[in-house]
């Protein structure tokens, strides 16, 4: 069970109070064997901080030797509020703070949202604007993905990898910059559809990109799948079971690599991915390198649902015409009052969304990103709560990583994946 920062004291091996280390001993008990207490294996901080893990985490440690008997998460470093901070806000402006959560998934958190606001007020999307949020979230899994492959890979003793991966993730949030002003914190897709239409030079850099990128996924295969150090640190560590996995409730590549058939774009699809053909990537022994596997093959896949969403992409509006709740376009305010009126009540006063609850999930690169919303008949969220898969998945460290040795944890969490944003809210 993951530990709060407040409900763990920090067990120093240096304690001059010993009243002090023995209340912080009674705190342990119960999470950690009999033989910490007699001296038999050692307690050990690993962190509060770690490079795999994109955030603040602390591992305490319990060690016979280099082997890992225990291992209790601690979060809560990196907290900030989020969800509280979202009722005090209308629903539109609610939306800026979803980019902050997993901030390795902007995108894909303001479509979670955005959803769960559009099933709350039976509000349309228009199909163009649907595809387009399809294009955008599968940029962001890819964007996701070359962001933990670099990292995950320097962990183990690589450099190399770290420059070409983010060199690609370049060209994604240029992007995002064309078409919503900011490579990351956007806010481009918005209740009812997306903030505005692509533009002019969006599709030509896509396509390039399509081009470019599967030789590219090529290239760290290459680098990365017959070689002998990535394997001897990957392979058969950190097996995760279908059935722990299950019991713990992993979702995302987590779950995947241990061969569990679930992705939500498939299960429940949402934002038209039923129109779309692609392939969910399954391991087959739920390790280290299998999860590797999994995210390489889902980043092909990204590309061949962005290849048909493009190719297929339909006119039209790229948001809702119900002026209840989506104001008018800019075009109008300058020869209609009426567009003028609209505009100003929504941006002073926001919409009134019905009472009532949804919940609404999505398929993040991490796993399964739920959100839960309650609406009172007002302008602002009675009550918000995100599942995140980071905060989920992190649960079965201690699980995974018993019985490994210390050098092994860190190809363990970085193969899980974890945003500690998404951890913290």
């Amino acid at each position: 069970m993951t530990l709060s920062s407040k409900d763990l004291i920090q067990a120093s091996p240096i304690e001059s109070d010993q009243e002090t280390l023995e209340i912080a001993l009674e705190q342990l008990r119960g999470r950690v064997s009999d033989r910490a207490f007699t001296g038999e294996t050692m307690l050990l901080n690993m962190g509060p901080q770690h490079p795999s893990t994109h955030g603040v985490l602390r591992l305490l440690l319990e060690l016979d030797g280099e082997t890992i008997v225990n291992c209790l998460p601690d979060i809560g470093y990196l907290h900030t509020g989020i969800e509280k901070s979202m009722e005090a806000q209308r629903y539109e402006q609610a939306l800026v703070m979803t980019d902050r959560m997993d901030y390795l998934n902007n995108l894909g958190n303001n479509l979670a949202y955005c959803l769960a606001v559009e099933k709350l007020c039976e509000l349309d999307v228009p199909p163009r604007a649907q595809y387009i949020r399809v294009i955008m979230a599968e940029l962001q899994r890819i964007a996701s993905h070359l962001v933990w492959l670099g990292t995950h890979v320097l962990d183990l003793g690589a450099t190399s990898l770290l420059l070409y991966a983010f060199r690609e993730r370049e060209h994604i949030l240029d992007m995002f910059e064309m078409v919503s002003g900011q490579r990351m914190m956007g806010n481009y897709i918005r209740p009812g559809g997306i903030w505005r239409d692509l533009t002019d030079d969006f599709i030509p850099a896509l396509r390039r990109f399509l081009d470019y990128m599967p030789g590219k996924i090529d290239d760290y295969e290459r680098l990365l799948n017959e070689n002998p150090f990535f394997i001897d640190r990957t392979k058969g560590i950190g097996v995760i079971p279908p059935e722990v996995a299950i019991d713990w409730s992993l979702t995302g590549p987590a779950l995947r690599g241990s061969g569990v058939n679930f992705d939500i774009r498939k299960a429940i699809p949402y934002s038209s991915y039923d129109h779309f053909e692609f392939d969910v990537p399954l391991g087959t022994n739920g390790d280290v390198y299998d999860r590797y596997r999994v995210r390489i093959e889902e980043m092909r896949q990204s590309l061949r649902i962005i290849h048909q969403a493009l190719d297929n992409l339909p006119g039209g509006p790229f948001r809702s015409t119900n002026r209840k709740f989506v104001p008018p376009p800019r075009s109008e305010l300058g020869h209609s009052m009426e567009a003028v009126i609209h505009h100003f009540k929504l941006w002073t006063e926001g919409f009134k969304a019905p009472k009532g609850e949804v919940y609404v999930r999505v398929e993040s690169p991490r796993g399964e990103l739920g959100v839960y919303l309650v609406g009172d008949g007002g302008p602002r969220p009675y009550r918000i709560h995100f599942r995140t898969p980071s905060f989920m998945n992190l649960q079965s460290l201690g699980v995974v990583a018993q019985g490994h040795m210390v050098a092994d944890l860190v190809a363990i969490i970085g193969s899980v994946d974890i945003v500690l944003g998404d951890c913290d809210r």
